[in-house]
């Protein structure tokens, strides 16, 4: 009877067991899609939607806004990744054309994928970019430089009590992802 009962305990200890891992598999996968929803609804970390480009025509000249740009390289990406200009002053609805520098010193071609942030986050549905490298994965070769532009603005609702907002990118080594995978299309901006 107790040979019975242990093969039972086991055969319920595997079925678990398998049922946490494929829980686990499935809630991993579902993390980036669900928070990129988050993020979107709520309006956190700083993620702009590139498709809620709307301009106004009209610019707030009463105001002035400095925008710093800060760059990082994931996992110890072998690459040049920085801004022309550390940062600039503009005015609501200004359209502002910037230009970000890239050079892969990785020694094999790679492709790679930038992902903007916005601080402070309350900022982040008030900047609105038309073009932006980060918008498609970009390949390179063994030591190619790149000069990749955002175009963008920032609307005339943007708080009056923000005056600095940090506009940041993180470079993603995406090599091996598989296009479904992807955040975008692979393409090249010059």
């Amino acid at each position: 009877m107790s040979t019975f009962f242990i093969k039972n305990s086991n055969k319920k200890l595997l079925l678990v067991l398998c049922l946490t891992v494929i829980g686990m598999f499935g809630f991993g996968f579902a993390m980036i899609p669900l928070y990129n929803t988050l993020c979107k609804s709520l309006g956190i970390n700083g993620k702009t939607d590139p498709n809620s480009y709307v301009q106004s025509g009209v610019i707030d000249l009463s105001r002035s806004i400095r925008v710093e740009f800060t760059t990082n390289n994931n996992n110890y990406l072998a690459w040049d990744f920085y801004p022309r200009l550390r940062h600039i002053q503009l005015h609501p609805g200004e359209n502002i054309l910037i230009y970000f520098e890239a050079q892969n010193n990785s020694g094999k071609q790679m492709t790679v994928q930038a992902i903007p942030s916005v601080s402070p986050s309350t900022a982040a549905k008030h900047l609105k970019k038309t073009e932006c490298f980060c918008f498609t994965r970009q390949t390179f070769i063994p030591g190619q430089h790149r000069a990749m532009p955002v175009l963008f603005h920032l609307d005339t609702q943007l708080p009056k009590d923000i005056n600095t907002i940090t506009l940041s990118y993180t470079l993603f080594d995406t090599t091996g992802l598989k296009n479904s995978l992807s955040s975008g299309p692979v393409g090249r901006l010059f």
